[in-house]
């Protein structure tokens, strides 16, 4: 989520009932199922034809029928084929900072997703930790097992993960109690306007767009405070901020500094991508965890240098004397 999403946040849909947005006009009836259900295009076609889908109360009997701008939307999600649970890959790296017998705390590389979901089923997180934790398994949700909450795929540095119930149960409601710290360093574009400061601004899904998050009046609350750690003007404005997430909705920092017109260098999907400063991935690093264990009860704090994507793109700035 957030950009990392806890998993008690937002309970999942099954019934998906929404007005077309001018947006998707023109576009295949499947094609919307798949973005607004965040499942394949196959399982979109699967829906279409258990007669799960459909448009202004009639039922959709083929996913190629394109749909007009304010068409009523529904879809029937119990009637997906049951997925399969995710299974162990010890050929996918993960990097344990720590352990025990309760949690686990990873350093998550760039390009690795947590847990199988559309265009994901395998090659994640989860089936690595499977591979060395098969127990975990049995902890939480059995579709992404121990994760109480989840950095987006580009984004690198700490996560931390419960290997019994007991931890999963307290580490989720710490998150929702906010009493988790988590400190996030970025690359943004151009110069803040305060040194430091608090991004108040609630989130839901883009109504054009609903893969993406944005801004809403009516979404939920997210609070994201800043600090500018040092600001560049070579090759371009630009500036190292570290953040802190109050709440942790889906692309929060992302979203927030876009928001405020300093996307995160590389983010090719919040109008981060500019080839004066060319990144491979969102510039965006969980740099320090800090947190009550969930059993001991015992301050836990971790911290992970910068990987070396993100360092080599930073050595590219500098600040000029004029």
């Amino acid at each position: 989520m957030s950009d990392e999403k806890s998993f008690n946040d937002e309970p999942e849909l099954r019934i998906i009932d929404e007005h077309v947005p001018a947006a998707l006009a023109g576009q295949r009836v499947d094609r919307i199922v798949s973005l607004v259900a965040d499942i394949p295009r196959a399982a979109a076609a699967e829906l279409v034809d258990a007669g799960a889908v459909t448009l202004d109360g009639y039922a959709v009997k083929v996913g190629k029928i394109k749909v007009t701008e304010g068409q009523h939307l529904k879809v029937d999600l119990t009637l997906l084929p049951k997925k399969q649970l995710p299974q162990p890959e010890s050929n996918v790296a993960v990097e344990i900072v720590y352990e025990d017998d309760d949690i686990l705390v990873i350093n998550k590389h760039a390009g690795i997703v947590v847990h199988p979901g559309a265009g994901n089923p395998t090659g994640t997180l989860v089936n690595a930790i499977l591979a060395k934790y098969p127990e975990i398994g049995s902890v939480g949700d059995p579709f992404r097992p121990g994760v109480v909450h989840r950095l987006d795929a580009g984004t690198t540095g700490l996560m931390m993960m419960a290997r019994t119930s007991r931890a999963y149960e307290a580490l989720v409601d710490a998150l929702s109690r906010r009493v988790v710290t988590r400190r996030y360093l970025a690359l943004v574009w151009g110069h803040m306007s305060a040194i430091t400061g608090v991004i108040d601004a609630p989130l839901g899904r883009d109504q054009r767009d609903p893969t993406k998050m944005a801004v809403l009046s009516d979404g939920k609350v997210a609070r994201t405070t800043y600090e500018v750690r040092q600001a560049f003007n070579v090759p371009v404005d630009c500036s190292l901020i570290e953040c802190g997430l109050e709440t942790g909705r889906t692309h929060q920092i992302r979203v927030h500094l876009a928001t405020l017109g300093h996307s995160v260098v590389g983010d090719v999907v919040y109008g981060g991508a500019r080839s004066v400063l060319s990144s491979p991935r969102p510039m965006l690093h969980a740099a320090s965890l800090q947190f009550a264990h969930p059993v001991t009860g015992q301050e836990m704090k971790f911290s992970v240098d910068l990987p070396q994507d993100f360092a080599t793109v930073l050595a590219k700035c500098s600040q000029r004397v004029d």
